[in-house]
């Protein structure tokens, strides 16, 4: 359990909230979640010890213990692997350390006998004798195979230190969990398994992510910071933006009778709780969504960007073809080989791989910036392509300010520009920014708007959710559902998938497998775990 009281976090002038108060119970899994900035971040290293609050003070129930999904990828670098992850339980840890030492003195006292008794109580109550055993079983899960258990971390790929600290963080059941960003890094088996084990997780978790798939798998509640304030609501992500939108729009119809609008929040919770009841939620937060009183519902002050792409002309029959691409690294790995497909009208494709940097070569290639090693493509006469990269670092080493730049990208004057630039947030001065001073979240905005300016019928969008806050992937989820042309996307956003893609290729070293079907059934269907197999040489 954790209990915040009167907190307050301010950064010189900068209020970020103020008197807060919330209590977080056990068997419960709270989404943080807020726009890029609002202090989500901040929030969790408050209540860890790491950050010093302005005001109030943070409190565990007794004896609790609490763990943190740890940032820093190189503090354990003269680590083993699976010491690194027995340091998750430092009390443990320290135990272990103490009790070894004494053990291997040459002058072994009384006293020294008197404290090994003492620490090997404590070792057992603490299930030391499995710690290795869990610890082990735990960077399995976790995809972190047996033969790196007793390497050096700073022997460990970025990717796989991230699962390292997952493991840490996890290890020895703690009472208390926070958890920041979790699934970044992590590919569709081992974000699966995370949910399964938080799913079943007894204890309290704090969790940031921009995984709404994520989020509303394991959380029961919401804790949404919005200028200024922190507010608990119960159910996952999808409950709190499907009943805050209600309520913004029961809010904008002044006509409707108070009654009306009662009964229409009620069938709300009641159809949001029988879908919960088909997923890995528990029945017991079912129960805690019908118990939810109808006056708990608020519409949110968050403001959404107006992502709304068109099409200045219906594309034709022929869209793309591909023919026999090859693209390998400098080093000459080969990252997708004998790619064939047609892009039919109608189509929207997520790509998909092993390894991301396959995807970007792909639309790399497709849009000229780079040769394959063999093969060709051709694109249809009638069709134009607006195209998201992956890195946009280029686009923004200048100093113009946001009007000029976007206007590189488009006829018009400067109101039309404004009126683009508007439409994802920026307004008065804030269009005066110079370019190359901008947020990772900034830049793709004016990416974004840059896209929308081509009235393009093809979008091809490398990992469009990167640095995008859950408003803006919200906008661009609802947009590309509506879009009449065809979209070709690679992403790790499990919803912007399932929702968008109605095609689904997975580029390998040996081919690819080329499949109309929906990615929850793609990534759950037993043919295709032994086809991707087989494709990738899986022994």
């Amino acid at each position: 359990m954790i209990t915040v009281s009167n907190l307050a976090i301010q950064f010189g002038k900068r209020v970020l909230y103020k008197d807060v108060n919330l209590k977080f119970t056990n068997g419960n899994i709270y989404g943080v979640i807020g726009a890029n900035g609002a202090g989500k971040s901040t929030f969790l290293k408050a209540i860890s010890g790491e950050l010093e609050p302005t005001k109030g003070n943070v409190t565990l129930g007794p004896g609790e213990r609490l763990s943190v999904l740890s940032q820093d990828h190189f503090k354990w670098d003269q680590f083993t692997v699976l010491n690194t992850v027995l340091m998750g339980h430092t009390i443990l840890w320290e135990i272990m350390n103490e009790r070894d030492a004494l053990y291997s003195k040459t002058d072994f006292t009384d006293e020294d006998g008197i404290r090994v008794s003492e620490l090997e109580e404590k070792f057992a109550e603490l299930d030391g004798w499995n710690a290795e055993s869990d610890a082990a079983a735990l960077l399995s899960g976790l995809g972190i195979k047996e033969d790196l258990h007793y390497k050096l971390m700073g022997e460990l790929s970025g990717k796989e230190k991230v699962r390292v600290m997952l493991a840490q963080a996890l290890f020895g059941n703690p009472d208390n969990l926070l958890l920041d960003e979790p699934t970044n890094d992590l590919d569709m088996e081992t974000v699966t398994w995370l949910e399964e084990y938080l799913s079943n997780f007894e204890h309290t978790v704090l969790v940031v992510s921009h995984d709404r798939h994520f989020l509303d798998s394991v959380c029961t509640h919401t804790v949404d910071i919005d200028f200024g304030k922190v507010n608990l609501f119960a159910g996952n992500y999808s409950f709190w933006y499907e009943s805050s939108q209600l309520a913004l729009r029961q809010a904008q119809n002044q006509k409707a009778k108070a009654e009306e609008k009662r009964k229409e929040l009620e069938e709300f919770i009641r159809r949001f709780s029988a879908n919960v009841a088909k997923s890995k939620q528990t029945t017991s937060r079912k129960k805690m969504l019908e118990k939810l009183n109808v006056d708990d519902i608020q519409p949110s002050s968050r403001k959404y960007p107006g992502i709304i792409f068109t099409m200045e002309r219906e594309p034709g029959n022929q869209i793309l073809e591909v023919s026999g691409l090859r693209a390998e690294t400098e080093d000459g790995e080969v990252l997708f080989n004998d790619v064939n497909f047609n892009v039919e009208k109608g189509d929207k494709i997520v790509f998909l791989s092993r390894d991301p940097r396959a995807m970007t070569a792909l639309f790399e290639i497709i849009n000229e910036n780079r040769k394959p090693q063999a093969g060709t493509f051709s694109w249809g006469v009638t069709i134009t392509t607006a195209y998201l990269p992956l890195d946009n670092t280029k686009y923004f080493e200048n100093d113009l300010n946001l009007v000029d730049w976007l206007s590189q990208f488009g006829e018009g004057n400067e109101v039309y520009m404004k009126s683009f630039l508007g439409r994802m947030l920026f307004s008065g001065e804030e269009v005066l920014k110079k370019a190359n001073v901008l947020s990772g979240g900034e830049k793709m905005r004016c990416m974004i708007a840059r896209m929308q300016l081509r009235n393009a019928n093809c979008l091809i969008l490398d990992t469009p959710t990167n640095h995008l806050d859950l408003e803006s992937i919200q906008a661009f989820n609802n947009n590309l559902k509506l879009y009449k042309g065809n979209v070709l996307f690679a992403s790790h956003d499990h919803e912007f998938i399932q929702t968008v893609a109605n095609r689904i290729i997975e580029l390998t070293p040996n081919g690819i497998i080329d499949k109309m079907m929906e990615y929850d059934e793609y990534i759950t269907s037993e043919h295709i775990k032994e086809m991707r197999a087989r494709m990738y040489g899986d022994k």
